[in-house]
C-alpha cells in the first residue's frame, strides 16, 4: 500500500475541485506516494461533471468520487470519507485549497518518521496561505502567540487546522472519530486532545504548505456558527479539561458571541440554553495530567 491518501470534501465549488484534482497531479511522486483521492461531495446541488470528467482521464493516481446521503458537515464528513481509504497517512482538505509546493508529499512522509521527543507526530499541521495574496493565514496558524512562534519551520501544537492537516490512520482508530454531535466548529480541539491523550504528538511544519481559496460563504449563518463554536468548545472544556476550565470557556465564549453578534440576545440565551445542558447530557472524561502538562509545556489556551 501506498502511504498517503487525500480526503477531500466538497462544499458546492465544483470549479475549485477541479483545480485541486489538477494541482494533486503535478505533486513531486504523486503516483508512487498516493494510494488514493477521495472526493466526498457533501450533498452539494452544484454540478461535479467536470470533476468526474477529468478523474476519469488520470491513469498513475487513484481517485475515488462518492456521494454523502446527506449533508454531513464537517465531523461527520470526515468520519464518512475515512472510512474508505486505508492509507497510513490522511491528508484532510475541503475544496477550496491548492497545495502549495511540490515536494509536499515526500515532505510529509519525513516529518510523520522525525522522532518528536518522547511522543510521535499524530497530526502534521500545515503552513496556510491565502491563495490570492500569498500571505499566511493567521487564523489557520496553530498557535495563539502568533509573533512568537511565526517564523518557526516546525514546532509542537495543541490543536491544528482542520480543513489543512494530515493524519495518521494508526492514531485516528485509536483515539477515536471525529465527534459526531459537531456540526461546524472546534472538532479540532476534541480529537486533538484525544490524540494528545492517547500519547501523540501535534505537530506545525511549513515544509507543506496549503493555498487556501478561503470564501465567506457557507451553508449556515454566521450566527449559527458562531453559536456551534461557542457551545462546541464549552463541550471539549467539559469533556476533557478541569471544570474551570469549562466555566470560563463558556463565559468568554458567551462573550465573543454577543459581540460578534451584534448583542444578538436572543440568540445568546439560546446559546446559554445549549452549553447550560452539556453538564446533563455528556460525560466527563478528562485528560491525563501528563497530557495537560503537554498543553501547558506547549502554550495552550486553556481558559477559553
Amino acid at each position: 500500500m501506498k502511504p498517503i491518501s487525500f480526503v477531500i470534501i466538497t462544499y458546492n465549488r465544483p470549479a475549485d475541485m477541479l483545480a485541486l484534482a489538477r494541482n494533486i497531479c503535478t505533486l513531486d511522486r504523486a503516483g508512487e506516494l498516493l494510494d488514493e483521492v477521495l472526493i466526498v461531495n457533501n450533498a452539494s446541488t452544484e454540478d461535479y461533471g467536470a470533476v468526474k470528467d477529468f478523474i476519469r482521464t488520470v491513469q498513475d493516481i487513484r481517485f475515488h468520487y462518492i456521494d454523502a446521503p446527506s449533508n454531513l458537515g464537517v465531523a461527520r464528513g470526515r468520519n464518512y470519507g475515512i472510512g474508505f481509504v486505508k492509507a497510513p497517512y490522511l491528508i484532510m482538505l475541503d475544496d477550496d485549497a491548492e497545495m502549495g509546493n511540490k515536494d509536499c508529499l515526500v515532505n510529509l512522509v519525513k516529518e510523520f518518521n522525525t522522532p518528536d521527543e518522547d511522543r510521535r507526530p499524530a497530526i502534521i499541521s500545515f503552513k496556510v496561505l491565502y491563495y490570492d495574496t500569498m500571505e499566511m493565514q493567521v487564523n489557520c496558524f496553530p498557535q495563539k502567540n502568533f509573533n512568537k512562534y511565526k517564523d518557526m519551520h516546525r514546532f509542537r501544537a495543541c490543536y491544528y487546522a482542520g480543513g489543512a492537516h494530515a493524519i495518521r490512520r494508526e492514531a485516528f482508530i485509536q483515539a477515536g472519530k471525529y465527534p459526531e454531535d459537531f456540526f461546524y466548529g472546534m472538532e479540532e480541539y476534541d480529537l486533538g486532545y484525544r490524540i494528545i491523550d492517547a500519547g501523540y504528538s501535534i505537530v506545525y511544519s511549513d515544509r507543506i504548505v496549503m493555498l487556501h481559496k478561503e470564501s465567506p460563504h457557507g451553508r449556515t449563518t454566521k450566527k449559527e456558527k458562531l453559536q456551534m463554536l461557542w457551545v462546541n468548545k464549552s463541550k471539549v472544556a467539559w469533556r476533557y479539561l478541569p471544570f474551570r476550565f469549562f466555566l470560563s470557556t463558556s463565559l468568554m465564549w458567551s462573550l465573543e458571541y454577543l459581540r460578534k453578534s451584534g448583542f444578538d440576545l436572543a440568540g445568546w440565551l439560546h446559546g446559554w440554553y445549549k452549553v447550560l445542558g452539556i453538564s446533563g447530557g455528556e460525560h466527563r472524561k478528562p485528560i491525563s495530567a501528563a497530557s495537560l502538562d503537554y498543553l501547558r509545556e506547549n502554550e495552550a489556551r486553556l481558559w477559553y
